[in-house]
C-alpha cells in the first residue's frame, strides 16, 4: 500500500468521480485509475462500485476511508513538525524595535536566542513605532517592539504588553544637578534647562514634549535630531539633559548622572506586535516566547 494510492482513493471517495479526482490531485485519469486498481488488488477487495455516472463506496471502501484520512492527516502533521524543526536550524527573524529598546532590552534576549538557535539569522530594523507598524503591515517584519498607545490603533495588528518602563533624567556629572540637587526631579524643574532632544518621529521626543507642555512650558533644546547613542554622547559632553528610559540609562555606563522623576513620573508601555492575519514563522514565535518570558 502506497501513500499516493491513499491520496487517490480519498480524492475519488470525496468527489465520487474519477476524472474530477484526477484533476484534484493533478494526475492523469488513467494513472489514477491504475493506482486505485493496484490498491484494490493489494487489499483483496473492491473499494468502489462503478456504474455509469455513479461511483459509490463498497463496505471495504467505507471501512478504509476514515483510516486513509487519518493516515494522510498524520503525514501532514509529521511534515509540518519537521518543517518547524528545520526553521529553527536555519532561516531568519525580522525584528523591528525602537533604538532605545535595541540599546536596553534586546541585547540580553538576542544573545540567549542566538546561543540556543545559532543557525537563525537575526535581522534588526530600528525605527519609531509609526514606521515599525507600517513595516509590519506590509510584511517587511515578522515582529516589532513598539511603544503604546499608538496615535492611530491598527486593527491589522495583534499586540501584547511586554513591560512598563520608567523614564529618568540623565545629565553630565560635571553639569549642575537638575532640580536644584534634589534626589528626584519634576518635569516642571526642566523649565529653563537646556535639553538634548531626539529627532522628529522618535517616541521619546513626543512623550517628553507632551509632558513639558502639560507642565505649562515649551522645552528649550540645546541640540535636537539625534538617535539614542548620539543623545547620550551629547549629554556626556555637557550640552544638556535628556529624558531616557531607565533601562538605557542603566546600561549606558559611566559618564552620566541619572536622576529619577518624582511621582507620578513618566512611563512608557512597550508591546510586542505582529500581523493579525499571518502567523509569524516558527523561529519568530520562539523569539516572541523568549521576549515574553524574559
Amino acid at each position: 500500500m502506497q501513500f499516493q494510492q491513499l491520496q487517490y482513493f480519498v480524492a475519488v471517495a470525496e468527489t465520487r468521480h474519477f476524472t474530477r479526482a484526477a484533476d484534484l490531485v493533478h494526475v492523469a485519469q488513467p494513472s489514477l485509475s491504475q493506482q486505485i486498481k493496484a490498491l484494490e488488488r493489494e487489499l483483496g477487495a473492491d473499494l468502489f462500485l462503478r456504474a455509469r455516472g455513479n461511483i459509490t463506496l463498497t463496505d471495504a471502501g467505507e471501512a478504509l476511508l476514515p483510516l486513509a484520512r487519518r493516515i494522510l492527516a498524520d503525514a501532514d502533521t509529521a511534515r509540518h513538525e519537521v518543517q518547524e524543526l528545520v526553521q529553527l536550524r536555519s532561516g531568519r527573524v525580522r525584528l523591528g524595535a525602537t533604538p532605545s529598546l535595541c540599546t536596553g532590552l534586546l541585547p540580553d534576549v538576542l544573545r540567549a536566542f542566538h546561543d540556543r538557535y545559532p543557525g537563525i539569522r537575526l535581522m534588526i530594523e530600528e525605527g519609531g513605532s509609526h514606521d515599525l507598524v507600517r513595516e509590519l503591515a506590509r510584511g517587511a517584519l515578522d515582529l516589532a517592539l513598539i511603544v503604546l498607545p499608538l496615535p492611530t490603533p491598527s486593527p491589522a495588528l495583534t499586540s501584547v504588553e511586554l513591560l512598563r518602563e520608567d523614564l529618568v533624567v540623565v545629565s553630565s556629572p560635571d553639569a549642575p544637578k537638575p532640580g536644584h540637587g534634589r534626589r528626584t526631579v519634576r518635569i516642571a524643574d526642566l523649565e529653563g534647562e537646556r535639553l538634548v532632544m531626539f529627532r522628529h518621529g522618535y517616541d521619546l521626543r513626543e512623550l517628553t514634549v507632551a509632558a513639558c507642555r502639560s507642565a505649562g512650558f515649551e522645552p528649550d533644546f540645546a541640540v535636537e535630531g539625534g538617535e539614542m547613542d548620539a543623545v547620550l554622547g551629547f549629554v556626556r559632553a555637557g550640552l544638556g539633559m535628556a529624558v531616557v528610559p531607565r533601562m538605557v540609562a542603566t546600561r549606558a555606563g559611566r559618564g552620566l548622572r541619572v536622576t529619577p522623576l518624582a511621582r507620578p513620573g513618566l512611563h512608557r508601555t512597550i508591546a510586542l506586535a505582529h500581523r493579525s492575519d499571518v502567523a509569524p514563522p516558527r523561529a519568530a514565535r520562539e523569539l516572541q516566547r523568549m521576549l515574553l518570558e524574559r
